[in-house]
């Protein structure tokens, strides 16, 4: 049987504006299997931000379904979601999205926290998980005293340190330089080595290219789905 972290069937999304509907996702499949490294590629107003909010249970489909860890959205109530994204879902975000005035350490503790964990022992994962990332002589810097680089490694630790199912990433390198933004894409290929999921959501090609699979999305449909050669020749 084959393990699905995503599993999207013929998703569709309309918002209402006014009395005219407008179509962010037409009809959308997609299947992204446990230790995958996807990015799901378009331009401004292609639906790849709706295929996000899908993928991260951030909103729920008009129709269609949308199973996540093997929980189909439908059947769960507010709190079952939250709960989802919580233990299933770490979260990477263009702009870092860290807590001001809060030390590094204490902004990758915060999800533990949410899950119940005792703040010792939170703060110590978090401090493991930094350090990894190679923060460990910044664990008390807040995010003013740390370059964007800094700060979005940061943000991955925190994704990182529940050991979530699937990681999704939202542009992740738009706010850095290239060198920064760079060696942030070497650390999602490493932990993608070491068997995490990821998705990506980027319009830039360059970006995209460090991935094993484009998932091309224009319109509120995907054009194309592509594996690297290596990763075809490898199914």
């Amino acid at each position: 049987m084959t393990d699905l972290v995503v599993d999207l069937r013929h998703v569709r999304r309309e918002y209402q504006t006014g009395d005219v509907p407008t179509v962010a996702l037409a009809d959308v499949s997609l299947e992204v299997e446990r230790g995958e490294f996807v990015a799901i590629v378009g331009p401004s107003g292609s639906g790849k931000s709706t295929m996000m909010n899908m993928i991260g249970c951030l909103d729920r489909p008009s129709s269609g379904e949308v199973i996540v860890s093997g929980k189909n959205v439908k059947d769960l109530n507010d709190k079952e979601l939250t709960s989802l994204r919580s233990h299933s879902i770490g979260f990477v975000f263009q702009q870092f999205q860290l807590l001001p005035l809060t030390s590094a350490v204490d902004n990758v503790a915060t999800p533990l926290l949410y899950q119940g964990i005792n703040p010792r022992e939170a703060r110590r994962r978090a401090a493991e998980m930094l350090t990894r990332l190679g923060l460990g002589e910044r664990l008390d810097f807040d995010r003013s005293r740390l370059s964007g680089g800094q700060q979005q490694r940061v943000a991955i630790a925190r994704a990182l340190v529940t050991n979530p199912d699937l990681v999704l990433a939202d542009e992740p390198t738009g706010a850095l330089d290239t060198a920064s933004g760079e060696a942030v894409m070497k650390i999602f290929q490493e932990m993608n080595d070491e068997g995490r999921t990821i998705v990506l959501i980027t319009h830039d090609l360059d970006v995209a290219a460090a991935a094993k699979r484009r998932v091309y999305i224009r319109d509120g449909l995907i054009e194309r789905d592509e594996r690297s050669s290596q990763m075809a020749g490898a199914k």
